[in-house]
């Protein structure tokens, strides 16, 4: 299982906004996750900064990448948008993170 880390940027004044619409996260979204493998997903935001940490696993790596491609995600994306930083399609801006360890 592959643990992938990120960070993530998120408008100073759209916490409650980022959060309400993680709560009410749509079925399809969902459903597209587990669909590409993503288990043990967890978003952690940094309230001083509006710095997201993301954490999830994945069996594969390259098939969770796929996601991407999926309607839904961009749609996901474009309703994301507005609340942080994004690349031009809409992607979170995201900095990927290398692991240095883990007690298993």
């Amino acid at each position: 299982m592959a643990r992938i880390g990120q960070i993530m940027y998120l408008h100073k004044d759209a916490y409650d906004e980022y959060q309400k619409r993680h709560s009410e996260l749509w079925p399809e979204m969902k459903q597209a996750l587990k669909e590409h493998g993503a288990s043990n997903y967890s978003i952690f935001l940094n309230k001083d900064n509006g710095e997201l940490f993301a954490y999830l696993e994945v069996p594969d790596v390259d098939k969770y990448n796929e996601i991407a491609n999926t309607e839904i995600c961009k749609k996901w994306w474009a309703y994301m948008e507005p609340l942080m930083d994004t690349n031009a399609d809409n992607s979170p801006v995201a900095t990927d993170l290398t692991e240095v360890f883990h007690l298993d």
